[in-house]
């Protein structure tokens, strides 16, 4: 018979954004809206009217504030602001129930209590999209899966007078005898000392060979997030259980994992670019390879390093692979744009650049892409067969791509835009960027 920890632990992993969670967001809201509906009508049965103007005028507020204000991110989804446009009719639903007609006060407490659970699937809808929060366990905090530890930078293993060197790496490895067998992840602060961006912490995982002695020298992966986000987020999709299995099954061996911030705060959106919103080209393809070179013992050849990174992230990867193939010449792009963008063309190219097209033209992937090659580039583009948005995007850039003579490929996973494709992509191609980056023979 399972004990209370077996119990509170199974419970940590019920999944809040998957099929079951989905379902139970759809009947808790249809039940909620029934309710709230219902009690309006009652308690305001004798001022229909007056009803039914209030509902319109917040709609047409609604809908007006959303048109001119954009509240949510571009990257959004509409059923994610249809989900925030219900709660929020529900507490004015809720609000004419309870000062209706001689209202009861259970009248006024249902009410409430059903509008709050409006609201409840509006966030549980949004945590669906963004997938910050992907078991009930990360609610409170809870890591990754056994197979790595959590650990303070100031505790990471300095460098070493002697390592195993070679290409590919795994011909050269030979694990210790005494070996690590858990991966750790940190956090790190990488300062735009050359871009003057301001980040945030960076998330780095280093797998076990990596805190093996003598250790070997690894290649490099910089993951980057999605927007609204931050660096953690690639918890949320696998990032740590995903490597660790990687480095089980190659005998220690896995890239060392960079997730640098390249928003400034959740909700930003300066592009990976340099333009007006900050230098985030700069950040990523110089600050950032300068921090990991001075802080981490890993292979600084070009060849050793990959960019990849989901929805802005995707954009990024692509971006920089075009731009800086010096630094990055190995991209995955999971549901990216195909052109960086704030909600709109002439919206960004006015943010960025003051309106100069073609000042934006020589920064934009796919319309460098249009004017030149670049041979030496290869990457993976992957796309949700239910993103809609995204995917015609990526199938644009992929055409770009492989015209200007890149060594790339296109797929589609089963879902939308979310973690249910961004995860597997990234599981799914890890094998090939470690093979392109030299730990993994041919």
């Amino acid at each position: 018979m399972p004990g209370a920890h077996d119990v509170l632990r199974s419970l940590s992993r019920l999944s809040l954004v998957g099929p079951v969670a989905t379902t139970g967001i759809v009947v808790v809201g249809v039940c909620a809206s029934i309710v709230l509906v219902a009690l309006a009508l009652r308690s305001c049965r004798r001022s229909l009217w007056s009803t039914g103007l209030a509902a319109a005028l917040t709609g047409g507020v609604a809908l007006v504030s959303w048109v001119v204000l954009r509240p949510l991110p571009p990257q959004v989804t509409g059923e994610i602001a249809v989900a925030v446009f219900v709660a929020v009719t529900g507490w004015c639903l809720a609000g004419a129930a309870a000062n209706g007609h001689r209202p009861a006060v259970g009248t006024a407490m249902t009410a409430v209590v059903a509008a709050a659970a409006l609201s409840v699937t509006a966030v549980v809808a949004v945590n669906r999209d963004v997938d910050r929060f992907p078991t009930a366990g990360s609610l409170l905090g809870h890591g990754p899966a056994p197979g790595v530890r959590f650990v303070d930078f100031a505790d990471v293993p300095g460098p070493q007078s002697r390592v195993q060197a070679g290409t590919p790496v795994e011909g050269a490895w030979r694990r210790p005898l005494r070996s690590v067998r858990d991966g750790i992840v940190t956090h790190a602060q990488i300062p735009g000392l050359r871009s003057g961006f301001a980040a945030r912490p960076a998330l780095v995982y280093l797998p076990p060979a990596y805190l093996d002695t003598p250790r070997p020298l690894l290649p490099v992966v910089v993951l980057v997030a999605g927007n609204p986000g931050r660096p953690d987020d690639w918890l949320g999709v696998g990032l740590a259980s995903t490597v660790s299995a990687f480095a089980a099954a190659h005998d220690g061996l896995a890239p060392v994992v960079v997730v640098p911030d390249a928003l400034g705060a959740d909700d930003a959106l300066p592009l990976c670019l340099d333009s007006r919103l900050g230098n985030v080209e700069t950040y990523l393809a110089e600050d950032v390879p300068d921090w990991v070179a001075g802080h981490l013992q890993v292979n600084t050849a070009a060849r050793a390093w990959a960019i990849g990174g989901y929805s802005y992230g995707g954009t990024c990867a692509v971006q920089l692979a075009v731009n800086r193939p010096d630094a990055y010449p190995t991209f995955l792009d999971i549901s990216g744009q195909d052109e960086p963008s704030v909600g709109d063309h002439d919206g960004t190219v006015a943010a960025t650049f003051d309106g100069d097209e073609a000042a934006f033209a020589a920064v934009s992937a796919r319309a460098e892409l249009d004017a030149g090659a670049r041979p030496d580039v290869s990457g993976v583009f992957v796309a949700g067969e239910d993103d809609e948005v995204y995917r015609p995007q990526q199938r644009r850039m992929y055409a770009a791509a492989a015209a200007a003579g890149l060594d790339v490929r296109y797929y589609d996973l089963p879902g939308a835009h979310s973690g249910q494709v961004w995860g597997p992509a990234f599981a799914g191609e890890l094998g090939w960027i470690a093979t392109r980056t030299g730990l993994l023979a041919p």
